[in-house]
């Protein structure tokens, strides 16, 4: 009789896991925070996450008791209130009615609570919203360049096609690029369904869309059949608010979705956003729903729903600044602003104008928000991050993973969101360093000199 053979332990092929698993899209950002962990001393411009100066620990108990209060003052009795935050909650969240009050009161959007779908993280409504609108394999999503990696990550992950689309010269997608991209898919026998856009201090960009901007792009899609899918996770840090409504306001037609996101203007550890969707959706019987309906069908298959505690504590936090987030986070508003003209100061001066010709040195000007983008005369890759912390202890971000088609091999980000005005100073002058080692490395500027 022939023995029993041992037990072997599993090993799993890469190439018979999901093809996103080998998409260097997912390293990239798994390199970059293997890096900032090899190098915790160096000054980091890498990170897009909020300064945590403006977090204290015990406002997470003090908003959690305003909103049990609130529960309370609209006569949830113990019982209720403990089914609130205890038990599995309704699927499209708790707090809509505080958010749909604050986009009112921030944004001038009239949302129903009922179009809203509370989520872990605008990252969830990301996948909700793609897997939801695009039905098929020949369903194309058009995205702004450089773009977001979270939306080509979350694409990837659907096997859903990505088409990119150029950043025009005032920022954001370009109107007559979208056009040409969105013909161009149909001529291929596709379906452009959506555009994804960040019209306010884009993430890796730092551009920002001016009104009469947003006004063609809304425009060009309504004649292409596009949905247009708006981020803001930034918008909120306007020096004016009023100067450049959002897509979404300026939205006659309910052509957009919005995602929204208390990451940057409460704080990162609730995972809380959110998503507008207000487009009707007609079925087979001709019975209408909300799109937002729909995305909770999705929801209820992933996450169930959104963490009942997280919602409350933000829901808390809402209440005590009266639904008004613009005026609570003036102090972070300024703080950024400031740190965003340390950080254009800093360059102008390390790096004066005739320097910056010989070398082919540039970098955009934000109106705010956490990005900017430098242009420099070498590859801006991952090996040159590394020499960068190592050798001049200074982090940033390359930009091509930004590029769902290929670029900014010389371009890297600069994020001063997670950092002081000093430390911008002291990184700035070793990224100077950085560049001019570089530049002599690659002979850059030699036939000027």
């Amino acid at each position: 009789m022939t023995a029993p053979t041992a037990p072997q332990t599993v090993s799993l092929d890469l190439g018979d896991l999901h093809g996103s698993l080998s998409d260097p899209l997912l390293d990239a950002m798994t390199f970059l925070n293997e890096v900032t962990t090899r190098y915790p001393g160096a000054v980091s411009f890498a990170p897009g996450r909020p300064y945590e100066g403006f977090f204290e620990p015990e406002d997470v108990t003090a908003y959690l008791e305003a909103f049990l209060d609130h529960l309370a003052a609209r006569g949830l009795g113990r019982d209720a209130i403990r089914t609130v935050l205890f038990q599995y909650g309704p699927t499209k969240g708790v707090i809509a009615d505080l958010v749909a009050r604050t986009l009112a009161n921030d944004e001038g959007l009239a949302v129903p609570p009922e179009a809203l779908v509370l989520t872990v993280g605008a990252q969830e409504g990301m996948l909700l919203t793609l897997r939801a609108l695009c039905a098929g394999p020949d369903d194309v999503v058009l995205v702004s360049s450089p773009c977001y990696v979270g939306v080509t990550g979350a694409a990837r992950l659907l096997d859903l096609t990505t088409v990119p689309v150029p950043e025009g010269a005032d920022g954001g997608p370009d109107p007559e690029a979208v056009r040409a991209a969105a013909r161009a898919v149909r001529a291929d026998g596709r379906r452009p369904r959506a555009l994804y856009v960040v019209p306010d201090f884009a993430n890796p960009s730092g551009t920002s869309m001016p009104v009469a901007a947003r006004t063609r792009l809304l425009e060009t899609a309504a004649e292409e059949g596009l949905l247009i899918i708006e981020d803001n996770p930034y918008g909120f840090f306007a020096r004016d608010p009023g100067e450049r409504p959002t897509l979404k306001a300026l939205d006659r037609h309910r052509q957009v979705v919005y995602l929204g996101s208390f990451a940057k203007t409460c704080f990162p550890g609730a995972r809380l956003g959110y998503v507008v969707a207000d487009q009707e959706v007609t079925g087979p019987d001709g019975r209408r729903t909300l799109l937002a309906d729909q995305l909770a069908k999705l929801k209820s298959m992933t996450t169930v729903n959104t963490p009942a505690l997280s919602q409350a504590v933000i829901g808390g936090m809402l209440l005590t600044h009266d639904c008004r987030l613009r005026a609570a986070n003036a102090p972070a508003t300024a703080h950024y602003a400031a740190g965003m003209a340390t950080l254009l100061a800093e360059l102008d001066r390390h790096f004066p104008a005739a320097e910056r010709a010989r070398l082919g040195l540039s970098w955009n000007v934000p109106e705010g928000g956490f990005f900017a983008v430098l242009e420099v005369p070498f590859a801006a890759d991952d090996a040159a991050m590394e020499r960068c912390a190592r050798d001049h202890g200074v982090l940033w971000t390359p930009m091509a993973p930004f590029y769902p088609a290929g670029g900014g091999e010389r371009r890297l980000r600069l994020s001063i969101s997670s950092v002081t005005a000093g430390q911008i100073e002291d990184g700035v002058a070793k990224l100077a360093g950085f560049v001019r080692a570089e530049a002599g490395r690659s002979g850059a500027g030699a036939d000027a000199r």
